[in-house]
């Protein structure tokens, strides 16, 4: 394993052992990657590219606009996933594949509740990614699917994965209550223009086994 700083963000990098294999980015809010890339190798004995990138302000980072709390006494959401997107592209990917010793056959993005919303937004930003999963996402987000019902993505994934606890929309929040059909109806959106799309339904609320959540969304997108 590799590990640096760049402003701040911790990045760590599990290399592949062999050319020519896949490399995924994972935006963390707890960084759990050592266990999920663990999982991957013990478990599902696949040889690809982690890397993990944390210390984020999640907030801002990871969301594309401002958005006031959606719970009492929390934090606002301060759109600032354009500006993080240009410093991930521009700095901290370059950097990582400065680092890497073998070649990459495609890049992957993946993410977790906020960071789930986030990789599907990059979509719409960048073409640098080939294959995409949103567990857990935060697809709940004020306008988010108007959004992607009303752009176009810069290139076209090969596959997508959205997964969700299946306790996530048993929620009095007006917003949270929403995030299971709205990721049903953006899945199968995807789906109706062609591209290889999957819903999972797990068990458990938000916070359920997210690292084990995350690793089968990663052997799906490393298997197709």
């Amino acid at each position: 394993m590799k590990d640096f700083t760049i402003n701040n963000k911790k990045i760590l990098i599990y290399e592949s052992n062999t050319e020519n294999k896949p490399i995924i980015y994972l935006n963390n809010y707890i960084d759990e990657s050592n266990t999920i890339y663990k999982l991957i190798k013990d478990t599902y004995h696949e040889d690809f590219t982690l890397v993990s990138i944390s210390n984020l302000n999640w907030n801002y980072d990871m969301v594309p606009w401002n958005t006031p709390p959606i719970f009492k006494n929390g934090d606002s959401y301060t759109g600032g996933a354009d500006e993080y997107l240009t410093f991930l592209t521009q700095k901290i990917i370059p950097a990582v594949e400065k680092n890497l010793s073998k070649s990459i056959a495609w890049r992957g993005i993946i993410g977790y509740s906020l960071s789930g919303l986030f990789a599907i937004y990059s979509l719409y930003k960048t073409d640098l990614f080939s294959r995409c999963a949103s567990v857990s996402g935060s697809l709940w987000f004020p306008n988010f699917k108007e959004f992607i019902f009303s752009h176009e993505m810069k290139t076209i994934p090969k596959y997508l994965y959205f997964s969700l606890g299946d306790k996530e929309a048993k929620s009095r929040n007006q917003f949270l209550k929403k995030v299971e059909l709205n990721t049903k109806e953006i899945e199968q959106f995807y789906h109706a223009k062609k591209i290889n799309t999957v819903f999972q339904l797990n068990h458990g609320n938000h916070y359920h086994n997210s690292a084990q959540r995350t690793a089968m969304a990663i052997k799906w997108l490393l298997n197709k």
